[in-house]
């Protein structure tokens, strides 16, 4: 069995205190993309994940443990992940691997939801991937219609970025908005984004909070961000807790020129676009 876990992509991230909980609110667009990671699920004698590149946890090594824990009585599996999403760059690539594997036992596990709240912030989202404004610290999800056209030129960095030391960051710097204000957006949000509109008619809304304190760990985000606008991105903005800086154009072919009018250090520029049409 083939499974793909898209990466997601925070047209914009407004940062609130942090909670009783350690966690912060989050007002957030989420939109997966076409960028994905392959995972190819097989019968085993017993339970292995391999993630060739990957050190330390893996998140979906977790997701593979805990449904076992809840009596997921499928027979063992060798799990292959092929890493497409650059890890640790904001794309949310743990999270939708972890996701994928949660919504192959989605009907045979009781509690998958819970689950996925107590793996990670990111993966409730994931779970079923599709535009939607996020809210609470990942685990308010609200689907909304797919966004009209637009494609993205991403920037990954060489080195990712931990999202505790940037968060932490954003706390020594006294970034964040109260409870009311986050609502305020949210309300701003539902109302450009429901009708299906493409992200570039309300780019004025597309934010991300965490970018000063990105930006402070790692100065040169500032200069993919530059490279960014100079090819011609109408937004240009880290995407979750960074490191990768993103730029959004009208369509794949704008996005294409840009990504090739770009200096040869950004050669890893990735082309994509929004995973979903509905």
């Amino acid at each position: 069995m083939t499974l793909r876990a898209p990466a997601k992509l925070n047209l914009c991230l407004y940062l609130g205190l942090e909670r009783a909980d350690g966690l912060h609110e989050i007002r957030s667009l989420f939109c997966p993309l076409t960028l994905a990671d392959r995972i190819v699920v097989t019968d085993a004698d017993a339970d292995e994940l391999i993630c060739p590149g990957v050190a330390g946890p893996n998140l979906a090594a977790k997701a593979l443990t805990a449904l076992r824990a809840r009596g997921w009585r499928r027979p063992p599996a060798r799990v292959e992940i092929e890493k497409r999403i650059p890890v640790a760059a904001g794309l949310g690539g743990g999270s939708a691997d972890a996701a994928a594997l949660l919504r192959l036992a989605r009907d045979e596990v009781n509690g998958v939801a819970e689950l996925a709240e107590d793996l990670g912030a990111d993966v409730p989202s994931q779970l079923d991937p599709a535009f939607a404004l996020v809210g609470g610290a990942g685990e308010g999800v609200e689907p909304l219609p797919a966004p009209g056209e637009f494609a993205a030129v991403l920037l990954p960095a060489q080195d990712g970025l931990r999202t505790a030391e940037v968060y932490a960051e954003a706390d020594r710097l006294g970034l964040g908005r109260d409870l009311a204000e986050l609502d305020a957006i949210a309300q701003e949000l539902r109302a450009a984004a429901g009708g299906g509109a493409s992200p570039l008619h309300y780019a004025e809304l597309l934010v991300n909070d965490l970018g000063e304190a990105a930006i402070s760990l790692r100065p040169e985000i500032a200069a993919a961000l530059s490279a960014l606008e100079e090819v011609g991105a109408e937004v240009a903005l880290i995407t979750g807790s960074g490191p990768t800086a993103f730029g959004l154009f009208e369509d794949i072919a704008a996005a294409d020129r840009a990504a090739g009018a770009l200096p040869p250090r950004y050669a890893n520029a990735i082309v994509t676009a929004p995973e979903m049409s509905r």
